[in-house]
Parts: structure tokens; C-alpha cells; sequence
């Protein structure tokens, strides 16, 4: 690296040299000096000034670090934000009211029959609701009562009675277990494109 900076200092010295001898002819000839004088600003090396050091007062540089404790203490404390689960989000195509936003505002006694309609059946779903486990849990007592009974007459029966009947629910499956290849199919090659939000915390 010295010996690059040495040599590129050779080089210029070389340059200002023949540049000094040309404004000399120059000068005896009588022509102007501006321009070649100018030239010679870019054969020398120069660095810019170094700028001053403005004076900070310790009590504003203090009370700048104290802020930012403050903040960070802030963000600290702050519960971290929960990156969005966008498939339990219902996009706005899909809402009841992007499809009822166009239709004109209901009237009062409109929105008071609705409401009621809605009480009456949510209290007649509660009813069935109730209907239904009470019957489910009675057909369950009376089970049991009979598997009591069926017990103290015979223990053969009653494991009979309780053993799984594997065909209650018959499964059967015929299909083809391997499929060979078309002769001569060239599959195409499928694009992927990666539309993956990827959020920062």
C-alpha cells in the first residue's frame, strides 16, 4: 500500500513538474496563468478540514439518555404484538355486511320484531337442546338399569351384551393400489409463488 501511495506521488510530482515548465514558457509568451494554475489543485493531495466539535451540554446529553431509558422501558413492559392468524380472519367479500351495505337502513319497529324473533328462537334451540340431553340421558340410565338386571341373571349374557359388535359399522374398500404411469406423459413444471406475509416484532 506504501509503495502504491509513493508511486502515485511520483507520478504527480512528475506531472506538476512538466505542467511548471509549460507555464513558464506560457508566461514568456504572455498568455494567461488562470487556467493552468487552477490544473494544478488536482495534482496535490488535500483532505478536507475537519469540522469543530460543537460544545454539548452534559445536562441536555443526560436528559436525552433518561428519555431513551424511559422508552425502552416502555417498550419493555409492553406486551408483545401477536402476529395475526389470517385464516380465522373472514375476508369483507364474504361478511353479511358487505352484502347488506347497500340495502336501505330498517326501521325502528323492523329492528324490534327482528330482535324478538331472535329471543323466541333462541329460547325454543334452548328448549330442544335441554329436550334432547334429558332424552339421551334417560335412554342411558335405562341402560344401565337393564345391564344391572341382565348381570345378576347371567354373567354371560352380560358380556355378551357389553362386547363390541365389530360389525355395527361396516368399512369396505376396493380400488386400485397402484396406478402406473402414462407412456409418454411429460408432466408440466408448476409455478410456486410465495405470497407469505412476514411480519417483524
Amino acid at each position: 500500500w506504501r509503495l502504491f501511495f509513493l508511486r502515485q506521488v511520483q507520478l504527480s510530482l512528475q506531472k506538476i513538474s512538466q505542467d511548471v515548465l509549460l507555464t513558464l514558457e506560457v508566461k514568456a509568451a504572455g498568455v494567461e496563468l488562470n487556467d493552468k494554475i487552477s490544473s494544478f489543485i488536482h495534482y496535490f493531495p488535500c483532505r478536507a478540514q475537519p469540522k469543530k466539535k460543537k460544545k454539548v451540554d452534559a445536562r441536555k446529553e443526560q436528559a436525552q439518555k433518561d428519555r431513551m431509558k424511559k422508552k425502552i422501558k416502555k417498550l419493555e413492559k409492553a406486551a408483545p404484538e401477536m402476529i395475526p392468524i389470517e385464516d380465522f380472519v373472514t375476508p369483507l367479500k364474504y361478511s353479511d355486511r358487505q352484502k347488506c351495505r347497500n340495502l336501505p337502513p330498517l326501521s325502528f319497529e323492523e329492528t324490534e320484531r327482528r330482535v324478538l324473533l331472535m329471543k323466541k328462537w333462541s329460547l325454543f334451540k334452548m328448549k330442544q337442546d335441554k329436550a334432547e340431553k334429558n332424552a339421551i340421558q334417560a335412554l342411558v340410565e335405562a341402560q344401565q338399569e337393564a345391564l344391572k338386571e341382565l348381570r345378576l341373571e347371567s354373567e354371560e349374557l352380560y358380556q355378551a351384551a357389553i362386547r363390541r359388535d365389530e360389525g355395527l359399522f361396516p368399512f369396505e374398500r376396493d380400488g386400485p393400489n397402484h396406478t402406473p404411469p402414462l407412456p409418454g406423459y411429460d408432466p408440466p413444471e408448476g409455478k410456486c409463488i410465495d405470497i407469505t406475509k412476514v411480519y417483524t416484532q
